[in-house]
């Protein structure tokens, strides 16, 4: 999944510094001084020189502390950083060693921007001068020119990456979905996400009553002992109130989805899921015309799991955990009532427990658990449907519709060209923008092959509670469950 380990390292640096200061209460006085405290020098270790490793750093604290890394905020939650974004090579275009240095300069003759010149062995193109319209690559009658397409461009379901006139990677808000795809896929680490670390640390140490909620794909991450039991011993002693998995939101969104579901097929009307926020933005952005009569109206497991702590606790202060970039976006920005206030990726938590000193501890047994386990599989491509489909059936419901798994961006971008074209031929669509589901999430702590095994052995524990059954154990009769 990553593109250098390195980065991480230095991320995860950034992120401990500054969780430890907010702890001590330093951080206001201190954070300036980070840049050189953790690049001391005199040698660089990762780039020309130390003044511009302390440059990317001192943006990477601006992040962790929840800012833009820049004066100027742009308002999206992924952000560019100049400073590391200015190693990458600038042009997409190379002259490779297959030039043969040829009497006809095809490629020289081409190019409409002088960008291009004969050289003593072989052409050459001027970075600062090239437009990227591939008419010297066309041109070549040895096809020597090779496109270069740079890692987060080419990791952008979307295209959203762009380029300004000096090369430095632009992100376009209104194609953006904020799955964060781009973000590890950057060898020289130049995108990352804002962080809510800070204001996190702030209001548990205010005394206000904060709740950590662990997304479903966080079983199995960390180990096959590690339980959600493991994480709500340490979450309670890094200082939240308590701990909820978000596998009972998983629950509350499937049984308010098969509602939505079975009225729309009796009407012969279309239906998407709405749990995965990267999966919405790419409907209401790119298929604006579809998505009011399309997108599901109940809320996402992190909102319904957030909801129900709020109607037990109206002062409560909510934290999701996971591994998803977009969450950030749909507690952030889209404005939906009674949301989690605050989402966090595994790394940003883990920060906060290093600062501490504490760790996830190993469990003999499977004490805690709030869902049923199609909630707990609702991170998995196919386990949205697979739970609505569930819901249905322990509800006596005739429901004979077809229902399409879209597992990746590239595949939900396929089915909605399909429907805006009239040919898609299911009538419900679950779509996940990771391939594999949110255990595939771009800030996941091990990649989904290698912790697949893990996750099973966890579930293979839990007990086989239905997921009507299982929501009749709570409260939730000032649980809205649509937007």
């Amino acid at each position: 999944m990553y593109a250098d380990e390195g980065v991480i390292k230095i991320k995860h640096d950034v992120l401990t510094a500054v969780a430890k200061l907010a702890f001590e209460g330093n951080l206001e006085q201190e954070r300036d001084h980070l840049p050189e405290k953790l690049i001391p020098g005199p040698q660089a270790k990762f780039r020309c020189c130390i003044y511009k490793e302390r440059e990317i750093i001192r943006e990477r604290v601006r992040l962790a502390c929840g800012e833009s890394p820049d004066i100027e905020d742009n308002g999206n939650i992924i952000q560019v950083l100049h400073a590391a974004c200015e190693d990458c090579p600038i042009s997409s275009y190379v002259v490779t060693d297959n030039c043969q240095n040829c009497l006809g300069k095809a490629c020289v003759s081409a190019c409409k921007f002088d960008a291009c010149h004969p050289g003593e062995l072989r052409s050459h193109i001027d970075p600062q001068k090239c437009k990227e319209c591939g008419k010297c690559a066309q041109a070549c009658p040895y096809h020597a020119i090779a496109a270069l397409k740079r890692p987060c461009k080419y990791a952008c379901p979307v295209d959203a990456i762009e380029y300004d006139e000096y090369g430095i990677c632009r992100i376009n808000n209104d194609k953006c979905i904020r799955c964060g795809q781009c973000i590890h896929r950057c060898p020289f680490g130049a995108i990352a996400s804002k962080t809510y670390i800070v204001p996190v640390i702030n209001a548990i140490k205010s005394g206000k009553p904060v709740y950590a909620m662990a997304a479903p794909a966080t079983e199995g991450q960390f180990g096959p002992k590690v339980t959600m039991n493991s994480w709500k011993k340490a979450m309670k002693e890094l200082g939240f109130r308590d701990f909820i998995e978000v596998g009972l939101g998983g629950d509350l969104t499937a049984k308010a989805e098969a509602e939505e579901w079975y009225e729309a097929y009796q009407n012969g009307e279309k239906k998407s899921t709405s749990c995965c926020p990267a999966f919405v933005n790419m409907i209401r952005k790119q298929y604006p015309d579809q998505a009011e009569a399309l997108i599901s109206t109940s809320v996402s497991p992190m909102c319904a799991v957030s909801r129900y702590v709020k109607s037990q606790d109206p002062e409560a202060v909510c934290v999701f955990i996971g591994p998803c970039i977009a969450k950030k976006s749909e507690a952030m920005e889209m404005g939906i009532d009674g949301n989690a206030d605050y989402a966090m990726t595994f790394s940003e938590i883990r920060a906060m427990m290093r600062a501490k000193g504490i760790s996830l501890q190993e469990d003999e047994g499977y004490e805690y658990q709030e869902s049923s386990i199609f909630g707990k599989r609702f991170s998995q491509s196919g386990g949205v449907a697979n739970a609505v489909l569930e819901v249905l059936k322990e509800e006596d419901k005739d429901f004979d519709a077809k229902v399409c798994v879209a597992n990746g961006a590239a595949e939900c971008k396929k089915q909605m060209l399909l429907m805006k074209a009239g040919r898609a031929d299911w009538d419900f669509i679950e779509g996940m923008a990771c391939e594999g589901g949110c255990v595939g999430g771009p800030s996941a702590y091990r990649e989904k092959q290698l912790f697949a095994r893990d996750r099973e052995t966890l579930f293979k524990e839990a007990d086989n509670r239905g997921v009507v059954d299982n929501l009749e154990k709570y409260d939730l009769s000032k649980v809205k469950m649509h937007r």
